[in-house]
């Protein structure tokens, strides 16, 4: 019987680590007419991964209407969407290795989709956090809040 216990209590402990780590999805879609079907994106506070799918609902090529997905604080929005204009569609309009960018998704076209699974262990539950598309010109309408809690 104490060797019973004893492996109960060792299963336990062993699948903790997994049963803490609550992963979470949100699925989001873009258009060629540059709407995201979501302007708020709210995550349980007790989440800690998060994952992002991008569905482009469009017909469009990613050269002419591309989408992505990024997540920032909102003070730093606009000065990286800036910035992604100069890094180019190779860099999916972000410059590379920017810490303000706390997670994105590639560039992608009409009919495309594509995803981005993140920690937000980092984040602060209230924090002021948005989302947008670093495309040229589509921030200023692809944009939203991201709601931690």
């Amino acid at each position: 019987m104490k060797i019973q216990r004893w492996f109960v209590a060792l299963v336990l402990v062993t699948a903790a680590p997994f049963v803490s780590a609550k992963p979470c999805a949100v699925a989001i879609t873009g258009n060629d007419q540059m709407q995201y079907s979501l302007k708020e994106i709210k995550i349980a506070a007790d989440c800690t991964e998060v994952e992002v799918t991008l569905k482009h609902i469009g017909k469009l090529p990613v050269a002419a209407m591309g989408h992505n997905w990024v997540l920032a604080k909102t003070p730093d929005m606009g000065a990286l969407a800036n910035a992604g204009m100069a890094a180019g569609l190779a860099n999916n309009y972000l410059p590379k290795g920017d810490a303000r960018v706390i997670a994105s998704t590639k560039i992608i076209g009409g009919c495309e989709t594509t995803s981005v699974k993140f920690n937000i262990a980092k984040l602060t539950k209230g924090g002021d956090y948005s989302f947008f598309c670093s495309f040229p010109g589509h921030w200023a309408m692809m944009h939203g809040k991201f709601i931690i809690g």
